[in-house]
């Protein structure tokens, strides 16, 4: 492959390329969707591809992206118009929090566990689960959160209130399981979370979905069964 060769086609692999980008829009750079994602990944793998096969000239390269950005404008036009291939092809959000309990099972049909969940709202700056009002997971991935109204950002010195010590959440029990570190970092032992516990009636562990100690703010428990 010669110099020349090689200029002529990153000059045009990339204006060609600019070009698809504008004419499918910019969710392909967003990557808003799994099929977003998995398109940009394939847009650049079959350019890159394509600059460093010496039996592939320009045209083969320009043919290619023509025809992978066709389809994607085809798909993005039959979004726009059908409802249902919408959906099929974007995905719907799932509710992993509805009014403040956590859906069990939504988490189990998109492959989460706990700790993911705790992680994704630690990522929004949520650092309790019951802060949370309502959260969904968005066909990208990411996390939408509805806070609880008490939780919900307000400023200080527009009410003249002193400023609080921050206290960060401690997760003490998940899927049945005790934490004994975290209880033991806490300064506490089997005996307090017994009465935690019993003074809201659940007497064992392994009924406790998952359970958070908050400073001043006590045990948040959410069991298996509510």
């Amino acid at each position: 492959m010669t110099l020349l060769h090689l200029t002529i086609e990153l000059i045009v692999g990339f204006f060609v390329l600019f070009i698809i980008v504008k004419f499918v829009g910019k969710k392909i750079i967003d990557q808003i969707s799994p099929f977003t994602f998995i398109a940009a990944i394939v847009l650049g793998e079959l350019l890159g591809n394509a600059l460093y096969d010496n039996k592939i000239g320009v045209f083969y390269i320009v043919y290619s992206l023509i025809i992978w950005g066709g389809l994607l404008f085809l798909v993005e036009y039959l979004s726009q118009k059908l409802l249902s291939f919408r959906g099929m092809v974007e995905g719907k959000p799932s509710a992993l929090i509805k009014n403040g309990v956590v859906d069990r099972e939504a988490l189990r049909k998109n492959r989460m566990n706990l700790n993911q969940l705790q992680s994704l709202l630690r990522q929004s700056e949520t650092f309790s689960i019951r802060e949370v009002a309502y959260c969904y997971l968005e066909a990208n991935g990411s996390i939408s959160i509805l806070k609880k109204s008490k939780y919900q950002k307000t400023a200080q010195e527009d009410f003249n209130m002193p400023s609080k010590v921050v206290s960060v959440p401690v997760t003490i029990i998940r899927d049945g399981n005790v934490l004994w570190d975290e209880i033991n970092d806490l300064g506490y032992d089997e005996s307090w979370l017994i009465s935690q516990l019993n003074s809201q009636n659940i007497t064992d562990y392994k009924d406790v979905f998952i359970a958070e100690w908050l400073h001043k703010d006590g045990l948040f428990v959410q069991p298996f069964k509510n």
